[in-house]
């Protein structure tokens, strides 16, 4: 009792001192604002953004895609939910790339994104995102803005601490946010200390094609993982993670969890564990875990089941795994662009603790360790610690760099952004955020090349900052000018979901690779009609199949017959288009899952069983010309054991020349 006393009356200190800070800050938007904000944000028609903004969805299991400086948003990208929108997870073809060991789960919780970099620096090629729920990590293409692979990780009871890479890709970490008994084991909670262990999945990305594969796992201590950045330059081959339950509690973690004065940085040496790798040290184990993946050219994707990894017990290997005391409760591990500097944010902490690279080593080589948890040597604080930067702010998060040696960590109990020097620890400037920000985001900002220009603060609550929509308000980003000594706010503007990280690229990066269509003579999907003189329907037993094409302003074929109850039919429907922005759309009424929406030169599937006899219409839900509500169809049901015969109509009128 008095342990939980001691943790409220810490927070309520937080709180009071949080007032303290905010009576110093400006008192509304207009005193932060420049007076030509709107000119600094405003996007003429028919230009472009500079940036491209990629921003996790959250609970909504997406991605938002929006345009900085506009706030604009462009696109949403369903990654681990379905999306009737555009039919993901609906047509025949995307179903398997939800599916698990669990069978289908059509959403997941998706915290995190990672942009593909090499030599450190933005490539534009690929999007990675990590499924917090039903443990999963996601490869979305930057070329077709469309979610290509989607890997199942194993032996993880959570993945927070994803989806983070290496500088040239070569990995993707996914820890587990939760430690778990592995093997499944029925064990009691009580014995957490002795049965739950922590998994990090180093993912092997294929440098060509982006391809995923689980190359080995690490076993940890059972604490809570929580984020992670990957070294570069100096530190390239190594990753650092927060680790938060060092007391191992496993009830009450408001609290449990926070005893200690300070828990943990991880770092983690994955060259020296892939040297135990190829010597044969990694242990087999048997799992069950999907592995997804869409391809271009059949339009389709396909589901495997994979059954065993590699594991190394880090206990075993005490070269692999260091300890770095933290403040405690630490969220954010960021690493500075010249890769010598490491980030700890501790929550409940009024400092933040910066490490240095050059000195861990040096400890490292020295031995310089206060002991050891659970056999892993655990480093003194003072042998790692670059300093200390003073009095920051309250509850620091998460912290990005621009291109001049500065940092912006993001104070969610005292709702600002404060900037301050990377090598002085200096404070250099602060401004409020509307309210309590999560994650913030500078253009480049975990890259060993930052963009700068802009920082972005994603927050939780709006509350007076837009109209009201009930009781829950959307969430809120805030766009700030970091080109000056000073921060200026220049636009807030809402977002999708709930926002937790995000990152910005140039858009000059993206634009000259974009796919605009899907070229119709290299579509191998095996029912594509490419003209419609391949327009046909066929019975398969009980199953019909309609090779279907769509073009301004038709369906071919446009009227069934032959079709009876208890038959399951197929529409495959190639859109014939050659053009950018001509998808068309097609649905049946009476179709229990959604609409499918299909490219220039793409093919897609919708599965309909008809319940009742009749003739139904079928129709194009896309708009695609003057003549759009005309591009329609019937089929006509007939009974059980009818006699009907299958036909079609493919333009002309029956009983004409």
């Amino acid at each position: 009792m008095k342990t939980r006393t001691t943790i409220f009356k810490m927070l309520a200190l937080l709180i009071g001192t949080a007032a303290v800070f905010s009576s110093c800050k400006p008192k509304g938007p207009a005193d932060v604002a420049m007076g030509d904000a709107a000119s600094k944000v405003y996007v003429a028609p028919g230009k472009y953004d500079e940036f491209y903004n990629i921003v996790s969805g959250g609970f909504n299991g997406q991605i938002a895609v929006y345009g900085i400086p506009s706030g604009r948003l462009f696109k949403i990208l369903p990654v681990f939910s379905v999306f009737p929108e555009s039919g993901y997870g609906y047509s025949e073809e995307t179903k398997p790339m939800l599916n698990t060991s669990h069978g289908f789960v059509p959403w997941d919780d998706l915290h995190h994104i990672a942009l593909s970099t090499t030599k450190g620096e933005h490539d534009g090629r690929w999007i990675f995102a990590n499924g917090n729920n039903t443990p999963r990590v996601a490869r979305v293409s930057f070329k077709s803005f469309r979610t290509e692979e989607i890997l199942e990780i194993p032996n993880s009871g959570g993945n927070h601490s994803s989806p983070f890479i290496t500088e040239n890709t070569e990995y993707l970490v996914a820890g587990t946010r939760f430690s778990i008994p592995m093997d499944n084991k029925d064990v009691p909670i009580s014995s957490y200390k002795e049965n739950f262990k922590g998994s990090i999945s180093f993912v092997k990305i294929d440098p060509v094609n982006g391809h995923m594969n689980i190359a080995f796992q690490l076993r940890t201590p059972g604490f809570n993982y929580d984020l992670s950045r990957a070294g570069k330059g100096p530190s390239h081959g190594w990753f650092f993670f927060s680790c938060y339950n060092t007391e191992q509690a496993y009830t009450l973690l408001e609290v449990n969890a926070s005893q200690k004065d300070k828990d943990f940085i991880m770092a983690v040496n994955w060259k020296k564990a892939e040297e135990y790798i190829a010597q044969g040290k990694g242990k087999t184990e048997k799992v069950r875990y999907a592995h997804n993946t869409y391809d271009d050219k059949t339009h389709s994707a396909t589901s495997k089941m994979e059954n065993e990894v590699l594991v190394l017990d880090v206990s075993e290997f005490p070269d692999i795994v260091y300890f770095i005391p933290c403040a405690k409760s630490p969220h954010g591990c960021d690493v500075d662009p010249t890769g010598e500097y490491i980030v700890g944010s501790g929550k409940l902490a009024a400092m933040m603790p910066v490490f240095s690279f050059t000195k861990i080593q040096n400890a490292i080589a020295n031995k310089d360790y206060e002991g050891d948890f659970n056999g892993i040597p655990v480093i003194k604080y003072e042998a790692a610690l670059h300093g200390e930067v003073k009095k920051p702010g309250l509850g620091p998060l998460h912290t990005e760099f621009d291109e001049k040696g500065n940092a912006y960590t993001s104070m969610f109990v005292s709702s600002e952004i404060v900037k301050w020097n990377v090598k002085t620890l200096e404070i250099l400037d602060r401004v409020p955020t509307y309210y309590s920000i999560g994650h913030l985001s500078v253009p480049g900002g975990p890259t060993a090349k930052p963009h700068g220009k802009y920082v972005i603060a994603y927050n939780k609550i709006t509350k007076d900052r837009y109209l009201p929509t009930g009781p829950e308000l959307s969430q809120s980003a805030q766009l700030y000018d970091i080109s000056g000594d000073k921060m200026r706010l220049l636009l807030d503007f809402p977002t999708v979901g709930e926002p937790h990280y995000a990152e910005a690229i140039p858009a000059s990066m993206i634009t000259p690779t974009s796919t605009k269509i899907y070229k119709i003579e290299e579509n191998e999907h095996q029912y594509a009609a490419k003209g419609e003189a391949q327009a046909k329907v066929e019975r398969k037993g009980n199953e019909i199949h309609v090779y279907m094409t769509a073009i301004r302003s038709h369906l071919t074929p446009d009227n069934i017959e032959g079709v009876r109850l208890g038959d399951e039919v197929f529409f495959h429907v190639t859109n014939l288009e050659q053009d950018w922005d001509v998808p068309h759309g097609f649905a049946i009424k009476g179709a229990a899952n959604a609409e499918i929406l299909i490219m220039p030169g793409e093919t897609q599937t919708l599965k309909w069983k008809p319940l009742t006899t009749g003739v139904v219409p079928f129709y194009c839900t896309d708009f695609c010309s003057a003549l759009h509500q005309e591009m329609s169809g019937y089929i006509r049901i007939s009974p059980a054991g009818s006699n009907t015969p299958l036909k079609f109509s493919t333009g002309k009128i029956e009983g004409q020349p």
